[in-house]
């Protein structure tokens, strides 16, 4: 499993999932406390190419040896690009959350959507807040 680790590049979302934004498009996937909460990942159903996601809603499951978990959009857009190599290798998820374990890309309906998302910093003090609830 990847060292915790929240790289300050990416946009995070409260539901532990984040965004890299670039050029109208953005690649998703989810945190290193997401993976850390779920345990091994064993299974990723990613969404069809040319689906439509919006934020806030979940586009696709991970499943783990624990559970099954809803994967929640951070961001609006049409689903350009899957993961391929999830399908054989789920478990890059756990290993590399940030880089081979990447779940999808899209391109933004609604640019302006990530203002909404938090940086690394807000995310880390909300993760500090909820496991001091």
């Amino acid at each position: 499993m990847a060292d915790e680790t929240y790289p300050p590049d990416l946009l995070y979302h409260p539901e532990h999932d984040w965004a890299r934004v670039e050029d109208g498009e953005a690649t998703l996937g989810i945190t290193w406390f997401a993976q850390d909460q779920l345990g091994e990942v064993v299974f990723f159903d990613p969404p069809h190419l040319g689906t439509a996601i919006a934020a806030n809603d979940p586009y696709s499951e991970v499943e783990s040896v624990k559970a099954v978990s809803d994967v929640i959009a951070p961001l609006s857009g049409e689903v350009t690009a899957v993961n391929e190599t999830l399908s054989d290798a789920p478990e890059k998820i756990n290993d590399d959350p940030y880089g081979e374990g990447w779940l999808i890309r899209v391109r933004l309906s609604d640019p302006s959507e990530a203002d909404a998302l938090l940086d690394a910093d807000a995310y880390r003090e909300r993760l500090a807040a909820e496991s001091s609830e």
